[in-house]
């Protein structure tokens, strides 16, 4: 039988197997883009004539156009679609990935546990009287208290993170970084990569630049920031674990340890044999008559 525990446990593993697969498409995407690139520079025509889809018609036959590129500017924009626009358009989904986590576990929990909800709360009479049943009523309730932790500090929303869950978010500092992870995203969403005084705010001691300045986003910050991410996700599995206990989050550890220890016999072995062949005397040659 699935406990609370499983629930919760399920959502942090679905979101890393999110962030598994955002790792392994901007790194199968970068190479393509690395290896069209030395096709290029192979060719040995100086002129690329390229075409493309730029719409559709009213029967859902594609609108092509064709354009002839210079070896030089079409080097280029894969260089610029590989080193910067990908990377962004990773950072935008780890942040969403994480949010979208956040607001799945306060959601589980409220409806598991309503009475964590303050009493103090009011709702729309035309809600509860236009709702199907109490259940109806309860995840408004629930969704509204999530869409305010929404436009939250970061550090205001870890703070109604610990009270609602029990898990303080602050004490990590991967969490901390992804508070300048996320001012970052916010930045190239709402202000086209130049930092401001709201992102220096948020990121804190953690901001790696000052207001006004370009806010850099390359391949090597992309992987910092999904491994910030992916630290996350294991912080809140073992606390959520201590909490709720989760059976099948002992089940994938127990096989990890099993899966190490049999990692460490293997390499074991492997280390003695080598000894083995350094320190046996090697046969001599019969010699010749």
């Amino acid at each position: 039988m699935e406990t609370f525990g499983d629930k919760l446990y399920e959502k942090v593993s679905d979101a890393r197997s999110n962030l598994f697969q955002q790792g392994e498409i901007a790194q199968l995407t970068y190479q393509s883009f690395d290896r069209y690139i030395h096709l290029i520079n192979e060719s040995e025509e100086e002129e690329i004539e390229i075409t493309y889809p730029i719409g559709y018609k009213a029967d859902n036959t594609p609108i092509n156009s064709t354009h002839k590129y210079s070896k030089e500017y079409l080097i280029r924009r894969y260089q610029y679609l590989g080193l910067t626009q990908l990377p962004i358009n990773g950072l935008y989904q780890l942040v969403t990935t994480i949010e979208s986590l956040f607001g799945d576990i306060i959601r589980e929990t409220l409806i598991e546990f309503p009475m964590k909800i303050s009493n103090k709360r009011k709702l729309d009479y035309e809600l509860v009287l236009e709702a199907q049943s109490l259940e109806e009523v309860k995840i408004h309730l629930v969704n509204t208290v999530i869409n305010e932790l929404a436009y939250k500090s970061p550090k205001d929303f870890a703070d109604e993170f610990h009270k609602l869950i029990g898990v303080n978010l602050l004490e990590k500092p991967s969490f901390h970084k992804f508070i300048e992870v996320k001012a970052t995203r916010d930045i190239y969403i709402h202000n086209r990569g130049i930092a401001n005084d709201i992102y220096t705010s948020k990121a804190d001691t953690l901001a790696r630049v000052e207001s006004g300045q370009h806010l850099p986003v390359d391949i090597q910050y992309f992987l910092q920031s999904y491994e910030c991410c992916i630290q996350i996700t294991e912080f809140l599995e073992k606390a959520l674990h201590k909490i709720w206990p989760s059976l099948m989050f002992q089940e994938s550890q127990n096989k990890n340890i099993q899966e190490e220890k049999e990692e460490a016999i293997e390499e074991a072995i492997e280390e003695a044999i080598e000894i083995s062949e350094q320190i046996t005397p090697k046969k001599l040659s019969p010699k010749k008559k």
